[in-house]
């Protein structure tokens, strides 16, 4: 057990999962502060629509982009996100932390490196699509693996004239053609249309807070 953003992390949260060579793994990363339905759906879609093997779930120490005056430390997210993603192909790991890496495309990167014998996919609600042209390197995110952006309440429209993806929008992929973005060669995206829930960790946060309605 070791300390880390604040909290007491497991050190096996800290290890890259297991993997048999040669599956499909969907990568999720963030803040989760906290974890909700909407999380779950995401990762429940891109499980079945992109036919992985896994999803892991990588909890962020901290979002560069964002204020982390009201971030819960790690242990605590790790923690509620276990609690959110019991399913036996979804793995919670703080690995950034470990890897000491606070940028996706780093982490990305050193995954690649240290198990070239695995098929990732970086997977993202809509929402996050939106400002992904602020993401450090989001080029080169594009550029070296594929990409699943699942939908959420609210992004639809300003998702798919992102910057983005329009300047991805020649290699993005029809979405009856999703079960098979694993193996593509980058750049490969896909935007994934289905159930979305209204769940969001900014409300969450606001009704925690002292005078708020539950």
């Amino acid at each position: 057990m070791v300390t880390r953003g604040g909290g007491d992390v497991a050190d096996s949260h800290l290890r890259i999962p297991h993997a048999e060579r040669g599956n499909r793994i969907g990568l999720f990363g963030g803040s989760f502060n906290p974890p909700h339905s909407g999380h779950r759906l995401v990762a429940d879609i891109a499980l079945k629509r992109l036919r992985l093997d896994q999803v892991w779930w990588l909890v962020t120490p901290g979002n560069p982009l964002k204020d982390h005056s009201g971030l819960a430390d790690l242990g605590t997210r790790v923690a509620k996100v276990k609690q959110l993603a019991h399913h036996p192909a979804m793995r919670v790991t703080a690995l950034e932390a470990g890897l000491g890496s606070s940028f996706s495309a780093r982490t990305i990167a050193r995954l690649k490196a240290l198990r070239p014998g695995l098929s990732f996919v970086w997977v993202m609600g809509a929402d996050n699509l939106a400002g992904f042209h602020r993401w450090q390197d989001w080029r080169g995110i594009m550029e070296s693996v594929p990409v699943a952006v699942v939908d959420r309440p609210g992004a639809t429209l300003s998702a798919v004239s992102a910057p983005a993806a329009q300047a991805f929008a020649r290699h993005r992929w029809p979405e009856a053609a999703a079960a098979r973005l694993a193996g593509a060669w980058p750049p490969a995206w896909v935007f994934l249309h289905g159930p979305r829930d209204p769940a969001s960790s900014t409300d969450l946060r606001r009704r925690a807070e002292p005078g708020q309605e539950a």
